[in-house]
């Protein structure tokens, strides 16, 4: 919890977002509450200010902000594109992306036909068959 008087460390001004009106936002906001902000990657935030010459580390601060939170946007930018192209490319060599399909597991229809009966549970249903809860019900519906 911080509190008006308060600092903040952090090591890269894109740990606050990597969208640059969320970094507007977050600074915005440390300044209204009184709150100081160093970034161990901008060495002008780790300096202390004489009385009355803040403006100035201000401005500096407020160019660097905009570079970087710029900079930023387009990594996350450039990696969401990587990343489209990359599923895309799998996809194309008929890669299965994503979680496995459950499969019935060789007794099923056995143990599925005893649990339908009323002769066991559906816990032990599911202890037979070696499936979750979840994987069990999702099975059942498939």
């Amino acid at each position: 919890m911080l509190r008006r008087g308060d600092t903040l460390i952090i090591k890269s001004l894109d740990r606050l977002s990597r969208n640059k009106g969320d970094i507007k936002k977050e600074l915005e906001y440390f300044k209204s509450e009184g709150i100081r902000l160093k970034v161990l990657d901008l060495p002008t935030t780790m300096m202390d200010l004489p009385e009355g010459q803040e403006w100035v580390f201000e401005m500096v601060n407020n160019i660097l902000i905009e570079v970087l939170g710029t900079i930023a946007k387009q990594e996350r930018a450039s990696i969401k594109q990587r990343q489209a192209e990359g599923i895309a490319a799998a996809k194309v060599k008929g890669v299965e992306l994503g979680r496995p399909k459950a499969q019935k597991p060789p007794n099923w229809e056995e143990v599925i036909g005893q649990w339908k009966a009323g002769e066991i549970t559906a816990t032990k249903a599911m202890e037979l068959t070696g499936t979750k809860r979840t994987t069990f019900y999702k099975l059942l519906g498939a």
